[in-house]
């Protein structure tokens, strides 16, 4: 039993580190393509967040269920895919959400708070794949 239970915690914290490698290159994905935007094209931060965090989203999906979570093979691909994405545009809505009141609300610079929204999504999203995703 005790073995099993080490078993666990071994599995669990090596996906800890595949989640955690996974959220940084995303983030360089994300943070690189929000900062182009915005300083480059001028667009305004909360659009720039959006789409920078929408095309991570799509690398996040295809490393999260080949590599990162023991997704439920019993679901479709098109079911898991579409959980997912549920999940990610509540994650896009908490992302804005943290990145408005931050910038707007308590002036902090926008590339700051974006780090910190970057923060709280990514351990709403370990938690919701792991009980949506997995079998």
């Amino acid at each position: 039993m005790k073995e099993q239970k080490g078993k666990g915690k071994k599995e669990l914290f090596q996906q800890l580190v595949r989640f955690g490698f996974v959220g940084v290159s995303a983030f360089i994905i994300d943070y690189g393509i929000m900062i182009l935007l915005t300083e480059v094209f001028h667009i305004n931060y909360l659009v720039s967040s959006g789409i920078s965090f929408s095309v991570s989203v799509i690398y996040n999906y295809i490393l999260s269920i080949f590599w990162v979570f023991n997704v439920d093979k019993q679901k479709s691909g098109i079911a898991n895919f579409a959980v997912f994405m549920v999940l990610s545009i509540i994650g896009l809505g908490i992302n804005q959400l943290v990145m408005w009141i931050l910038v707007d609300k308590a002036q902090i610079f926008y590339m700051l708070s974006k780090i910190v929204a970057t923060i709280v999504v990514s351990v709403y999203n370990f938690i919701t794949r792991k009980i949506f995703l997995e079998e």
